[in-house]
């Protein structure tokens, strides 16, 4: 059966109904004009639920006027509904991301609409999810109804991500650019970071990483490094720009040799234009990208992770400030396990030492009450700051508690050294 094909995006969103939970399409793909829409079409219902990753420009959707009509359902948190989580206005689903598209293949987790944008069809009448397949190839096999924005904009990507054009219950076409996140500008303690986290790549590592100023600031300090591979979540254009450079070849991978693997990339229009029919770049299920058993398969796994606080002890707070959500478990432990099954992997932690302006320890004795441990004290390897890097494997608590506060920042070292006595009976 042939789409609707709507002649504008209000129309094609009003064929939802009060009451549905709603997937929408995620990260550099969020189907921006479909979700405005939908803000002025749930006024007209009720108890409409979305469930959604981090998404873009879609703040029309944390209007207050829309309480009671539509309630986020969020297994990460951005920008458009941070506010919301931390005022108990939505809800976070704590979840590795490997794991959001078993929920909704299982059915624990149903699904009446997928709110998707994606790339025109080609000869055969077939789209593309273009630059972020993630969970939204699961949502759709297994939504009720697919409301679809077509994009002429949208890159066709090889991998996973291609849905038949009769999948489509209603369809509207318009062209209109994608959101564009340029490099992180290098400020003088990522551009630290990244040199000690560049230290601990080898020739030939299959890396994973994500996007900002550190991970940015490492690849930055990569451009002598050769035979790299990508198997990662997500990726921007300092990838990209390795990839120029013939830095990264795919070379020694096990999983899709030759190929970068991924789940989305969120970066410039270059970025854009790159990965558009690009065979060499496959955008994966983020079922299958964050497998740990498919990701241990790949040897010298360097996976390359952040956080917001770590305590003495190791264990990683990556999700939230204390009990106000921030973020989302996402793939952090995915690839951490998988990198330290991988023959001769290793996984990072890097962060600044400090926070709210010098003010705070990121390094602290204890976690701030209801902090998240999204990677635990078992499973850490390398920390690293701007003062240096300390490997936590293998090693006890009071050597833990000593390498952690050697790349402190110096100004909080003799109070965590005074605290890790008091509260852990620990002599560092």
């Amino acid at each position: 059966m042939a789409p609707i094909i709507c002649g504008s995006a209000l129309e094609a969103v009003s064929l939802i109904e009060s009451g549905e939970t709603l997937w929408t399409h995620s990260m550099g793909a969020t189907p921006t004009l479909l979700l405005n829409a939908l803000a002025e079409h749930a006024l007209t219902k009720k108890d409409l639920t979305l469930l959604q990753l981090h998404t873009e420009c879609a703040e029309s959707l944390s209007d207050e006027k829309l309480k009671g009509h539509l309630r986020h359902r969020c297994f990460f948190g951005g920008l458009p509904t941070r506010l919301l989580l931390q005022q108990g206005d939505a809800d976070y689903v704590p979840i590795f991301l490997s794991e959001v598209p078993k929920l909704f293949r299982s059915g624990e987790q149903p699904i009446d609409t997928a709110i998707i944008q994606v790339s025109p069809p080609d000869k055969h009448g077939i789209c593309s999810l273009g630059i972020s397949v993630e969970a939204t190839l699961a949502a759709c096999q297994m939504a009720g109804k697919i409301i679809a924005h077509i994009n002429p904009q949208m890159p066709r990507t090889h991998g996973d991500g291609f849905i038949h054009y009769s999948k489509f219950t209603a369809v509207y076409e318009q062209s209109m650019p994608l959101p564009q996140h340029p490099l992180a500008a290098s400020d003088q303690t990522s551009l630290a970071i990244g040199k000690n986290v560049a230290q601990l790549v080898r020739d030939g590592d299959c890396l994973q990483m994500g996007i900002g100023a550190i991970p940015d600031a490492v690849l930055s300090c990569l451009t002598e490094h050769k035979d790299l591979g990508v198997h990662t979540e997500l990726f921007s254009d300092g990838v990209l720009n390795l990839v120029e450079l013939g830095v990264i070849t795919n070379r020694f991978k096990k999983v899709h040799p030759g190929k970068t693997v991924t789940g989305f990339a969120l970066g410039s229009q270059r970025l854009y234009d790159f990965v558009d029919d690009n065979p060499s770049v496959i955008f994966m299920d983020i079922e299958q990208v964050n497998d740990t058993a498919i990701i241990r398969k790949n040897p010298n796994v360097m996976a390359i992770n952040s956080a917001l606080q770590v305590d003495i002890s190791g264990q990683i707070c990556a999700d939230s400030l204390g009990t106000r959500i921030y973020s989302g478990v996402g793939g952090q432990m995915d690839f951490i396990r998988g990198a330290g099954l991988s023959e001769g992997g290793r996984s990072v932690i890097a962060l600044p030492s400090t926070a709210a302006r010098g003010s705070v320890s990121r390094i602290a004795t204890v976690l701030s009450p209801g902090a998240g441990v999204v990677t635990t004290r078992a499973h850490v390897h390398y920390i690293v700051t701007e003062f240096g890097i300390a490997n936590l494997r293998g090693k006890s608590l009071r050597e833990r508690a000593r390498a952690l506060i050697d790349i402190a920042h110096p100004d909080f070292r003799e109070l965590l050294c005074r605290e890790t006595f008091d509260m852990w009976g620990l002599t560092v």
